[in-house]
């Protein structure tokens, strides 16, 4: 093969490609076994790249309902994978990376959510996409950053509801909304942890005419300094009709729009706002995954059922 380094990987004994190689490779497996790839705007930007369709959580469930291929390889991390088979069970759905999960789904699991539903005795469970399937089986209906409201505003206004893991996404459709929610609290470290008052402070100081884009997944602390608060897919939208943004949200936007509109004015909110699951997954997995058929998504048939019903009402709602 033409450029292929002679050297190998002494552990796994694979042959080094270079960058160009893999992505030759991988538009030629694509073809060969009849495969699309999916990833999130989070991915490193090479794997943006190669990606046949790229969205947040809810253009991403809605490709998957969509595509006729035989195989789904999704760069993302696992719920996103998991719900892709849930929606297109027909299709082979690989995880470019295996150790990519997330730990915001992470932070309830099925006994909890049983034992929260228990403290209010007929009230409905609103589930953000990110969290686990035995999650997903527990609650009536699904959500994603981009449709939260809308999914709050599809229920009575006198309805009880719980919404569950992400204590600020769901702090934010609480105050949008004016309804009886109550949150769990459970929080995305990146935009949590590495997104804080103190930067948005800074940015005010050092860019004062840029307008301000952060993810409902922030502390809502720094709600009210925000000119848009929106999902990643709205981020992007507006990021792309104006100049002076600044982006409060994982880097992987950052990087794709700065990519994308070099003449722009675009600046980064925080610098340490890296989700490192989704950043696992390089050119060198995508290659191997579709190669080798890798890390293949399989889900027990009674969690199927009862985890894409949640989803499925979702996406009836939008």
């Amino acid at each position: 093969m033409k450029g292929v380094l002679v050297t190998k990987n002494l552990v796994s004994g694979k042959m080094k490609l270079s960058q160009i190689e893999l992505v030759e490779e991988i538009r030629r497996l694509k073809k060969e076994k009849n495969a699309i790839i999916l990833a999130h705007h989070y991915q490193r930007l090479e794997v943006q790249k190669i990606a046949d369709f790229l969205g947040d959580s809810l253009q991403l469930a809605q490709e998957a309902t969509r595509v006729e291929n035989d195989i789904i390889l999704f760069c993302g991390v696992r719920f996103m994978a998991e719900t892709a088979k849930l929606l297109n069970p027909q299709a082979k759905v690989l995880l470019s990376n295996d150790k990519s999960g997330c730990p915001l789904a992470d932070k309830i699991n099925k006994e909890q959510l049983i034992n929260f539903k228990a403290q209010y005795p007929g009230a409905k469970v609103i589930c953000y996409v990110n969290s686990s399937l035995e999650t997903k089986s527990e609650s009536d209906i699904c959500c994603t950053s981009s449709n939260a409201v809308k999914i709050v505003e599809s229920f009575e206004p006198t309805e009880k509801l719980l919404f569950v893991p992400d204590k600020n996404l769901g702090t934010f459709a609480k105050n949008i909304t004016a309804r009886d929610i109550v949150v769990w609290q459970g929080y995305c470290n990146v935009h949590e942890c590495f997104i804080s008052i103190e930067d948005v402070k800074k940015a005010k100081h050092d860019f004062p005419d840029y307008k301000i884009l952060i993810h409902p997944e922030c502390n809502p602390t720094i709600y009210p300094f925000a000119d848009l608060i929106s999902s990643t897919k709205g981020i992007i939208d507006f990021a792309e009709k104006n100049d002076k943004v600044i982006i409060g949200t994982e880097i992987g936007v950052y990087d794709q729009l700065k990519d994308r509109f070099p003449d722009k004015k675009i600046e980064l909110l925080s610098k340490n706002a890296i989700c490192r699951n989704m950043k696992l997954t390089s050119l060198e997995d995508v290659y191997y995954s579709l190669k080798e058929e890798k890390n293949p998504i399989e889900i027990d048939n009674e969690m199927a059922v009862k985890a894409l019903r949640c989803i499925e009402n979702m996406l009836a709602v939008n």
